[in-house]
């Protein structure tokens, strides 16, 4: 299948956003996703901008049929029903596989508002750190590529790419998390050439956020 992988626009805010939900609901958890599209495209597309990102995109005689996504809250804005995402109204169908196409875990898909199919079918999410040991570095925070498309090169092409961008501004190292029970894109990724840290050096992935976040603020020095 041909696709192409490019820069992401502000106009593509929308389709990242759909994107993201599909994500959070395949890894159990879009209720923690806060984020909206207007929040995308002041963060992404400012003059300092906190990330940048890929998509990917496929021809129109290739979009999807039927208009379907994973998300039970889209950019429509459809809400939970009796804990699952799920719109109201809607036909509710299972299909999917759960990483880029080497697992049989199946997911929700669920129908969307009405359209014509999407064209913009994944996505790579990223952002520039700095290490202290060795320099300049490159942190993918999200790669989605939508079912129907796995299998077909998609993932790896944008992967591919957040590394040539990362070499080309001299970065060292490409890093990213993995959830412990996604064992296929674990295998994936270290079929590539990734090493897992958490197996060879101990690391442990932590995180201050709410009131935890604010209570650690207050306790800075005074200027």
């Amino acid at each position: 299948m041909h696709f192409k992988v490019r820069a992401a626009a502000k106009e593509d805010c929308k389709e990242i956003s759909r994107m993201i939900m599909e994500l959070a609901v395949y890894e159990n958890m879009p209720d923690q996703v806060k984020t909206s599209h207007e929040d995308l495209e002041r963060d992404g597309f400012s003059p300092n901008p906190f990330y940048e990102c890929l998509v990917a995109e496929v021809p129109d005689e290739h979009k999807t049929k039927d208009g379907h996504c994973l998300a039970g809250r889209s950019t429509c804005g459809h809400v939970s029903v009796s804990g699952q995402r799920q719109p109201a109204s809607s036909s509710l169908c299972v299909g999917g596989q759960d990483t880029l196409g080497s697992s049989t875990r199946q997911v929700k898909r669920l129908k969307c508002c009405p359209n014509d199919g999407y064209t913009v079918v994944g996505y790579a999410l990223y952002f520039y750190t700095y290490s202290t040991w060795k320099g300049r570095s490159v942190y993918m925070e999200d790669l989605y590529v939508m079912p129907d498309f796995r299998g077909k090169g998609i993932g790896t092409g944008l992967m591919a790419k957040v590394a040539q961008v990362g070499v080309e501004k001299q970065c060292v190292r490409l890093q990213f998390s993995v959830l412990e029970w996604n064992k296929p894109s674990l295998d994936f990724y270290i079929a590539k050439g990734a090493e897992d840290l958490t197996a060879k050096e101990g690391w442990h992935f932590l995180r201050f956020h709410g009131q935890s976040l604010d209570t650690l603020a207050k306790e800075a020095p005074k200027d």
